[in-house]
């Protein structure tokens, strides 16, 4: 497994001090940001997934504790858009250049609009996909926000 990735060369560039770790990305997992939290012995509200969105027809990021769901409304109105869905697999992959299990928002092909889930931001530390299926990165939740632009707002669904 390349250590070397879009994502980590992104967080260098960025001053953003990161930790690499790596595990055994099960392909048959029906949630797999659960599967990291279990594989990496962490509590899935540190253990972040990044899921792509259409907001209002264009690409957008969400990033959330593995454990929990996203609330498109939430979402749609942390962005000021009208609303969100969940973009398809091959759009997500395209738009970002990372195979769907492996999705980064660090490094992606072009910046998309961010939203954390501001619970993230009481942990010490979260572990973000580093760009490759069994790769994260741990790294504190307010350096990854700096690092992406992006906006903090409860986005997961009640």
């Amino acid at each position: 497994m390349s250590k070397s990735t879009p994502a980590t060369i992104a967080l260098t560039k960025a001053g953003v001090a990161f930790d690499l770790h790596t595990y055994d990305y099960d392909p048959g997992s029906e949630r797999v940001g659960l599967q990291a939290a279990e594989a990496l012995g962490e509590d899935p509200r540190r253990v972040l997934k990044t899921l792509i969105v259409m907001l209002d027809g264009k690409p957008a990021c969400a990033i959330l504790p593995s454990d929990k769901e996203v609330s498109m409304k939430k979402l749609a109105a942390a962005l000021k858009g009208k609303s969100a869905a969940m973009a398809p697999v091959p759009d997500a992959e395209r738009i970002t250049g990372y195979k769907v299990g492996g999705v980064s928002p660090f490094g992606q092909k072009k910046r998309l609009p961010t939203v954390m889930e501001e619970a993230a931001l009481a942990e010490a530390y979260v572990f973000i996909n580093g760009g490759q299926r069994g790769l994260q990165v741990k790294l504190a939740p307010a350096d990854a926000v700096k690092a992406l632009g992006a906006v903090t707002a409860a986005i997961v669904s009640e």
